[in-house]
C-alpha cells in the first residue's frame, strides 16, 4: 500500500481592499446613525429635565459667563479682522466697475446672513466646546457623573442643561457682537483707506440691510450654539478609556461640531431663501 500524504491546506486569503472599503463604510454609517441617535436622546432629556425644578440658576449662569462673556474678546478680534479683510477684498473688485459704494452693504449682508453666526460658532466650539467635552469627560472616566447619581443628582439637570442652553443663548449674542465690530472694522477700512464717504457708507448699508438679515443671522446662531454644545456635551459624557479617550472624544466633538455648523448653513440658508 502507498501512504497518502495530506495536502496542505489552502492559506486564508486576506480581504480584497473593494471588501475593506465597503466594511468601513458600513461600519462608519452605522456609528454615525447610532451617534445622531444619541444626540436626538440626550436633546429629549435636556429638553425634558430644563423645565423640571429644581432650577439650578447658579450653574447656568457660570455657564453663561463662561461661554458668552469668556468668547467675548476672541469674537470681536476675529469679527474686527473679518470685516477689514472683506472691506479691502471687495473694494478692489468694486473698484473695476466704479461701484465702491457697494462695499459697506456688501459687507454688512454677508456678515449678518452668513459669516458673523459660523465664525462666532467656531469660535465658541474651540474655546468653550472643547473645555465642556475635556471636562465632562474628565468627569466621566473619574466616575464623578456615577458619583452624582449616588448622591440623587440627575446628571443631565446638574451637567448637561446648563451648558447646552449657554450655547443656545450665548451664540446668537456673540453673533450680533461679531456682526458690530465687522462693521467697524470694515468703516475704518472702507472711510479711512480707501476714502470711501462716510455718509455713502452708512446710507448705502441702511438701504440694503433688512431686519430680515439680521433675524436669519441670529436664528443660525442660536441653532449652531445647539449644536455645539449637545455634540461636545454628547462626545464628553459619554469618553472611556482614560486619558486617550478623554483626548479623543474631544477631537470627535471639535471635528463633529465643525461640520455640523456648516452643514446645518447651508440647510438654513435653504430654509431663509
Amino acid at each position: 500500500m502507498t501512504s497518502q500524504t495530506p495536502s496542505n491546506p489552502a492559506p486564508a486569503r486576506e480581504p480584497g481592499i473593494l471588501t475593506q472599503s465597503i466594511s468601513n463604510f458600513g461600519k462608519g454609517l452605522i456609528d454615525g446613525v447610532n451617534t445622531l441617535g444619541g444626540l436626538m436622546m440626550m436633546l429629549a432629556d435636556v429638553a425634558r429635565w430644563s423645565v423640571r425644578r429644581p432650577f439650578r440658576m447658579a450653574n447656568l449662569f457660570a455657564q453663561l459667563d463662561f461661554v458668552g462673556v469668556g468668547s467675548i474678546f476672541i469674537v470681536s478680534l476675529t469679527g474686527t479682522f473679518t470685516g477689514m479683510v472683506f472691506a479691502l477684498q471687495t473694494s478692489e473688485a468694486f473698484a473695476l466697475f466704479d461701484a465702491e459704494s457697494l462695499v459697506g452693504p456688501t459687507v454688512a449682508l454677508t456678515l449678518s446672513r452668513e459669516l458673523a453666526a459660523v465664525f462666532s460658532a467656531l469660535m465658541v466650539t474651540m474655546r468653550a466646546g472643547s473645555a465642556m467635552c475635556t471636562e465632562l469627560g474628565t468627569m466621566r472616566v473619574t466616575e464623578q457623573v456615577d458619583a452624582l447619581e449616588t448622591m440623587a443628582v440627575n446628571p443631565v439637570q446638574y451637567l448637561l442643561v446648563p451648558r447646552v442652553l449657554a450655547g443656545l443663548l450665548m451664540v446668537p449674542a456673540l453673533t450680533m457682537l461679531f456682526l458690530t465690530t465687522g462693521m467697524v472694522g470694515a468703516y475704518l477700512i472702507a472711510v479711512g483707506t480707501l476714502g470711501i464717504s462716510p455718509g455713502t457708507f452708512i446710507s448705502r448699508t441702511q438701504q440694503w440691510l433688512v431686519p430680515a438679515d439680521i433675524y436669519e443671522g441670529l436664528s443660525k446662531g442660536a441653532v449652531f450654539g445647539l449644536s455645539v454644545a449637545l455634540i461636545c456635551c454628547y462626545k464628553g459624557f459619554n469618553a472611556s478609556g482614560g486619558a486617550k479617550g478623554v483626548g479623543q472624544a474631544t477631537t470627535e466633538a471639535m471635528v463633529s461640531s465643525a461640520l455640523s455648523i456648516f452643514i446645518l448653513d447651508f440647510i438654513l440658508g435653504i430654509i431663509w431663501h
